[in-house]
């Protein structure tokens, strides 16, 4: 049951390429969005699609699979864990991003 704690598993298109960074020899990450989008019905019966934006990090050999074979548009599923990081700005103001740590890939068809 531990495992259930912090699952993300999202469905979605790319919206940008991963941009991969390498630290020394074996050390390699990816960052890229991931568009999830939902359609739903309204009060009045209009058709709504509401589109969600995911921050997603690939580490090491899912960052190198990520590199080699997603692009823009790319049609994938992800399981992974979500994480919060903090900082503070120029003008001393507490910001917050939220990223999926992607922990499985499977590429699911065209763009």
């Amino acid at each position: 049951m531990n495992n259930l704690r912090n699952k993300v598993q999202l469905i979605g298109h790319l919206g940008t390429a991963p941009i991969v960074k390498e630290f020394g020899k074996e050390k390699k990450v990816a960052n890229f969005s991931l568009a999830t989008k939902e359609v739903f019905y309204n009060k009045e019966g209009e058709r709504v699609e509401d589109t969600q934006w995911h921050n997603l990090v690939c580490w090491n050999k899912t960052a190198e699979l990520a590199s080699q074979y997603l692009d823009k548009g790319s049609q994938i599923a992800i399981e992974g864990k979500l994480t919060t990081e903090a900082w503070e700005d120029k003008n001393g103001s507490k910001r917050y991003t939220t990223k999926v740590v992607v922990n499985e890939l499977m590429m699911l068809g065209g763009k």
